[in-house]
């Protein structure tokens, strides 16, 4: 377990960031540790970074929400001088391998969505307050902010330098961002994409590459400035307390991962994982302060960060287990209880960012390179927000009618208010809406059925699960599944997945993550960039790259 990838962080230990509170305002510095590498080979220079780094990002994005809800605007600038980030890490990259390199951006990708999206969301905007050279990475970083203040000097430019560089693209959304979130216009994004220098000053401003460029002598000033009209529109409480996220329980084992609600058993033979979620054990709490009181032992945030760490932890620390089955056990009762209480609170600020959080829970099973299925057992409690899990998935399966010495509740599925709207994909539409797209009239029926406990029957019929067995033919019927999923190629499996999971809709979001599958797999494995005179290897050697001149 000595090379695992923990995602939990103590903030006390923090290595690359910086946060320091002043009223409604966080300032974030990032000041990565050069020799604080997640792995050897590498020094994080100019606020380059890698996974570790990201970990630490990802872990303060989610503390301002939960336990800063007084915080309105979070400006992101950097804690050295001359350079505001040089991007991920060349080195790192280098020595990478293939699937860690894929993961790495995926979950970078996520973790600017989270802030990205604070605003909206939460009413916490973000600023990027950017002196000295931001590129590669470090744009995308800024990028994901709500504005850009570029300083007018010598040093200050913004770049996205991937292609002429290191034969590569923008792992984190870079492109796409570009002209769909900032409509830079498409030949000056050509031009902007095949220089190494960047852009500054004016003309950065002008292809609408920032929202501000100010000198020096004025950069504070107009800082200043913005944080207090980003101040004024947020809804975000001014006196309210937060939570505090303290670590989770968690016992890591050879062949297990255990939490208090979540247990991970690992298969390698079979090359899969079962994650089982366990209902809740108490009684919802009545209302938001009994839920404040409770804290991050509070049934429905547990549950969401330690099915978040599961996930985490199979993506990068157990990439051969190719399928992932999801089971549950408990009272679906006690499940939508705890969710309705929060759905009935909605517009107070924990109960938002926990539904929230919900939500980015659910995106990232979707997200995850898996093949993933459900059992519905006999006993389970796929309610509420734990039915949209039999909709992520690629294939459900229902245990029909009484099974033989099987003394469990029959297995129901049960769908809340939640299910339609509460918990979009990066589509943006629901699961369900997804999974129905050529029978809408299918929504509207399922509408008429919530909170009703469908029987295996009923969920077959209206079309809930991919197939339901009796006791007869359950064991085999799943275990061909398995089988045959361990044998098809995981390359294709990725692929075919990918392509089905978002039908509907095309967002921005959904392009960053659709190109990332498609260029990552393919770019980063082509020899111009990583054989071994390719530009990745070559980087910062004075030797230029060979490239095959091939366009295939």
């Amino acid at each position: 377990m000595a090379d695992m990838i923990d995602f939990q962080v103590d903030p006390a230990k923090y290595r690359h960031w910086r946060l320091e509170i002043e009223g409604n305002t966080a300032n974030l510095f990032m000041d990565v540790d050069e020799a604080g590498g997640l792995f050897e080979g590498y020094e994080l220079k100019l606020n380059s970074y890698d996974l570790g780094v990201d970990i630490e990002l990802a872990d303060i994005v989610q503390r301002l929400r939960f336990e800063h809800p007084a915080i309105k605007v979070v400006v992101m600038q950097s804690g050295k001088e001359r350079v505001f980030c040089a991007g991920a890490n060349i080195r790192m990259l280098a020595g990478s391998t293939h699937a860690h390199k894929v993961n790495f951006c995926k979950f970078t990708n996520e973790t600017r969505n989270t802030f990205e999206a604070a605003g909206t969301e939460s009413g916490q905007t973000y600023i990027a307050a950017i002196k000295g050279a931001c590129a590669g990475g470090g744009y995308e970083l800024a990028l994901a902010c709500d504005h850009i203040i570029l300083a007018d000097d010598a040093s200050s430019n913004v770049a996205l330098p991937e292609v002429p560089l290191l034969a590569v693209l923008p792992g984190t959304g870079g492109l796409t961002r570009v002209t769909d979130k900032r409509k830079v216009r498409r030949d000056l994004a050509d031009v902007f994409c095949s220089i190494e220098e960047g852009v500054k000053g004016k003309r950065a401003k002008d292809w609408r590459l920032v929202d501000d460029v100010v000198p020096n002598s004025r950069f504070d000033d107009t800082v200043a400035t913005r944080i207090a009209e980003f101040t004024a529109k947020s809804p975000r409480p001014d006196d309210a307390s937060g939570i505090q996220l303290t670590p989770l329980q968690r016992t890591i084992a050879a062949d297990s991962v255990s939490y208090t609600t979540v247990d991970v058993t690992l298969d390698r033979a079979a090359r899969q994982a079962s994650i089982m979620i366990t209902g809740p054990a108490e009684a919802a709490p009545t209302d938001m302060a009994a839920f404040h009181a409770e804290g991050a032992e509070a049934y429905m945030l547990r549950l969401a960060r330690e099915l978040d760490d599961a996930i985490l932890h199979l993506r990068l620390n157990e990439p051969e287990l190719g399928t992932i089955l999801f089971q549950s056990s408990g009272d679906p009762e006690a499940v939508l209880a705890h969710e309705a209480m929060l759905l009935q609170n909605a517009d107070h600020w924990l109960a938002n960012e926990a539904l929230l959080y919900w939500k980015r829970v659910l995106k990232r099973v979707d997200l995850t390179s898996r093949s993933m299925a459900a059992l519905v057992e006999h006993g389970s409690c796929f309610a509420g927000m734990l039915a949209e899990l039999l909709f992520a998935v690629d294939r459900s399966y229902m245990m029909l009618d009484e099974f033989d010495s099987d003394n469990r509740p029959l297995a129901t599925i049960t769908l809340s208010d939640a299910n339609f709207g509460r918990y979009p994909m990066s589509n943006g539409i629901t699961r369900l809406e997804t999974r129905f797209l050529g029978e809408p009239d299918t929504v509207e029926t399922l509408k008429s059925q919530t909170n009703a406990a469908l029987d295996a029957e009923a969920a077959d019929e209206l079309g809930l699960v991919t197939f339901a067995f009796d006791d007869v033919d359950w064991e085999d019927e799943v275990r061909i599944f398995l089988e045959e999923r361990a044998s098809f190629s995981p390359d294709a499996m990725t692929a075919m997945e990918a392509n089905l999971r978002f039908a509907g809709p095309e967002t921005m979001e959904t392009r960053i993550f659709g190109r990332l599958t498609a260029w990552q797999n393919w770019v980063f494995q082509r020899p111009n960039a990583v054989g071994p005179d390719g530009a990745l290897q070559r980087y910062g050697t004075g030797v230029r790259a060979e490239f095959n001149q091939e366009r295939v």
